[in-house]
């Protein structure tokens, strides 16, 4: 019995708040290093030693991505129902309530209307701290009518999925989330107005099968898992050894399925240079409303082409001088090292 207990008391997690020791400090996943959680999050919840990416809460990844006080919260008007009654080790009622009033929001995703940049966009959040970000009936909802009232205010879309797939707990009814998210889309290729895709880790299963893939650009933070069914399944299905770096978004930008990795301390950058790309020459409007079909100009390319190696420069520098930093660090912290005797 006693051994029984064991295995079913509570773990200790890592901390969540800024007072106790636990959430004082965190250990990268990357490189194992003890990082100063305030440091964390002025880097964007990148490790400063390993530039690994940690997954970032939905409320900082907005701040991060709209410009300063032009947010406005579209999301949060619809509520999840358990239609099937559904009971695994508890009730999906009682598991919703418990991690709604964890996360205060209805379910794992924010949309709304921002400035990026100042270009006016529409962004869909997902929440992997909210059931593991998947994607039930309420997630479907809220991702068309943000991709409708997109293409209804001549706004580019932008999601961040970070999802383990449809929820299970819903059973078909989340399934069909994967259909209806392809065809909201179709509102914004009606208007010619661009859908770009950000890709977090992780982004799988059904999220990864439906709208999560379908943007004008596809592009991924570094070292994201991104997948259907995970590396696991395969190996145990194939019986063989996966490559070094297996369905991450590095290994899936040399075969092609995206088309850019981006480091997340210039993504907002990047991405307000695509959609820039992407909406060059939409200044007029069809007969319908529609956006006009795009008309760039040698002078517009190189324009955007710049900025993107200004992008890239800026970049290399950052990079460049946390290098600098950590080894500055280091010579500093050599001499406090005890010498093993």
């Amino acid at each position: 019995m006693a051994l029984e207990r064991w295995f079913r008391r509570k773990r200790p997690t890592r901390g969540d708040d800024e007072v106790s020791p636990a959430g004082l400090w965190l250990k990268c996943a990357g490189c194992m290093a003890q990082i100063y959680r305030k440091d964390l999050i002025a880097n964007l919840y990148v490790c400063p030693e390993c530039a690994h990416h940690e997954r970032m809460p939905v409320d900082a990844r907005v701040a991060m991505l709209a410009d300063e006080g032009t947010f406005e919260l579209w999301s949060g008007r619809v509520t999840p129902t358990d239609a099937l009654e559904f009971v695994d080790t508890e009730p999906y009622v009682e598991r919703l309530v418990a991690v709604q009033q964890k996360t205060e929001r209805p379910d794992a995703i924010i949309t709304g209307a921002a400035e990026l940049d100042g270009v006016p966009v529409a962004l869909a959040v997902m929440d992997f701290s909210f059931l593991g970000g998947s994607m039930g009936s309420v997630v479907g909802e809220e991702i068309a009518r943000a991709a409708e009232r997109a293409a209804a205010e001549s706004r580019s879309l932008i999601s961040i999925a970070a999802s383990g797939g449809a929820r299970m707990q819903e059973g078909a009814l989340s399934l069909m989330q994967m259909a209806k998210t392809t065809v909201a889309l179709e509102a914004l290729s009606e208007r010619r107005l661009p859908f770009i895709s950000v890709l977090t880790d992780p982004t799988t299963g059904g999220v990864t099968a439906s709208f999560a893939t379908l943007g004008d650009l596809v592009v991924a933070e570094p070292g994201a898992l991104i997948c259907f069914a995970g590396p696991r399944v395969i190996q145990q299905t194939i019986k063989q050894d996966l490559p070094e770096g297996f369905q991450r978004s590095e290994f899936l930008l040399g075969k092609g399925m995206l088309d850019d990795v981006i480091p997340r301390g210039v993504l907002k950058a990047r991405l307000a240079v695509l959609v820039r790309l992407l909406r060059a020459g939409l200044d007029g409007t069809a007969d319908d409303g529609a956006a006009a079909p795009l008309r760039l100009t040698t002078e517009s390319i190189t324009t955007i082409a710049d900025e993107l190696d200004e992008s890239a420069a800026t970049s290399a520098a950052d990079d460049a001088d946390e290098a600098a930093a950590a080894e500055d660090r280091e010579r500093e912290e050599a001499p406090n090292r005890a010498t093993p005797v």
